[in-house]
């Protein structure tokens, strides 16, 4: 069992960190959830899923949306006392899934103005794996370039970029090849998506 953050910021594809969140539960693994306001925000229009302010109700609306318990937990936006903001208590792995190209510019200048990037922060001080899912498009040449100060922080950089070769025929099977291809960075075992060269 590992322990994972996963963050929700406000780029569109929540649907993507909501997946991720219950294909690592099924997989065993405990999680923390945090969410960005805008990704609050986003979460509820996109999905439907309103999610209250106050961390302990919020922590119970997900817990009952993922019909899980202790495994999973959830912290505020701005609550620094928490045990994932420290090294010391680093986590496995943290996916910011996905991932705002606010976020994104405000790790790679070395901010910590909230939990999560001080999350992220501590993933790459600690060498623990920090994996950014970024749904924008087009990209402009500072999101580029602040993608790649990342990677070459050590972050991996997995756009949400789905495949076709799999002849997806519904919305989730787009959304489950995006969500397979961060499991496989993760080292986590899953069946969302047919392999190239496998047989059906």
């Amino acid at each position: 069992m590992k322990n994972f953050v996963v963050g929700i910021t406000g780029a569109s594809g929540s649907i993507y960190g909501l997946q991720l969140i219950e294909e690592l539960l099924k997989s065993g693994h405990r999680i923390s959830v945090l969410l960005s306001n805008a990704g609050r925000q986003v979460l509820a229009y996109e999905t439907g899923l309103k999610l209250a302010e106050t961390p302990r109700e919020c922590l119970d609306q997900l817990r009952r949306h993922f019909s899980a318990g202790e495994e999973l937990q959830h912290f505020a936006i701005n609550d620094f006392f928490a045990p994932v903001a420290s090294g010391s208590s680093a986590p496995d792995g943290v996916i910011i899934c996905p991932c705002s190209m606010g976020t994104a510019g405000r790790i790679a200048a070395g901010l910590s103005d909230n939990l999560l990037e001080r999350v992220a922060d501590v993933a790459l001080k600690e060498q623990k794996t920090l994996l950014l899912v970024p749904r924008e498009t087009p990209f402009n040449q500072i999101h580029l370039e602040n993608l790649l100060r990342l990677s070459r922080a050590g972050a991996q950089i997995l756009p949400a970029m789905p495949a076709f070769y799999q002849h997806p025929q519904t919305i989730d099977d787009l959304v489950n090849f995006v969500v397979g291809k961060a499991l496989d960075s993760l080292g986590v075992g899953h069946q969302l998506f047919q392999r190239w060269g496998e047989d059906c």
